[in-house]
């Protein structure tokens, strides 16, 4: 029977269509909303407006990792920086505690909208992050 509690949030892997795989200290799954129109037609009796669905609208992916040797994540801003417009797939898996996949977001259209390396501190010693902005076109979910 599986588990019915919910799960957590350290259990998880990102993937990302032509580059290597890569852990990543965090994921920010973007909010999408659906934007609505208000109208009112003269003949109505009804004073207020009434409201419409219109275009669905999906916020950014954020991607924080440690930074290594691995340059693929600027490259691909680079890329993207540099007027070549490289769309990829991204795929967000959730597992739970024995490993399995139990969700799934699947960011279609993405590309690197922002790249930011955190601070350097001389008297620090945390780990230098790395910071990754996509934006998408949408992001579906999936069990």
């Amino acid at each position: 029977m599986p588990d019915e509690a919910p799960y957590r949030n350290f259990n998880f892997h990102v993937l990302i269509d032509g580059l290597p795989e890569t852990g990543f200290r965090e994921v920010v799954l973007p909010a999408t909303r659906i934007e609505f129109v208000e109208y009112r037609v003269g003949s109505d009796p009804f004073s207020g407006t009434r409201k419409l669905p219109a275009r669905a609208v999906t916020g950014s992916v954020v991607l924080r990792r440690g930074i290594d040797h691995d340059l693929s994540l600027w490259n691909w801003f680079k890329t993207v920086r540099d007027g070549n417009l490289d769309r990829r797939d991204v795929a967000i898996v959730l597992v739970d505690t024995e490993r399995t996949e139990v969700r799934r977001w699947n960011v279609s259209g993405a590309w690197p909208v922002a790249y930011e390396p955190s601070a350097l501190h001389a008297h620090g010693n945390e780990v230098v992050i790395e910071t990754l902005e996509l934006g998408c076109e949408r992001v579906d979910v999936e069990i």
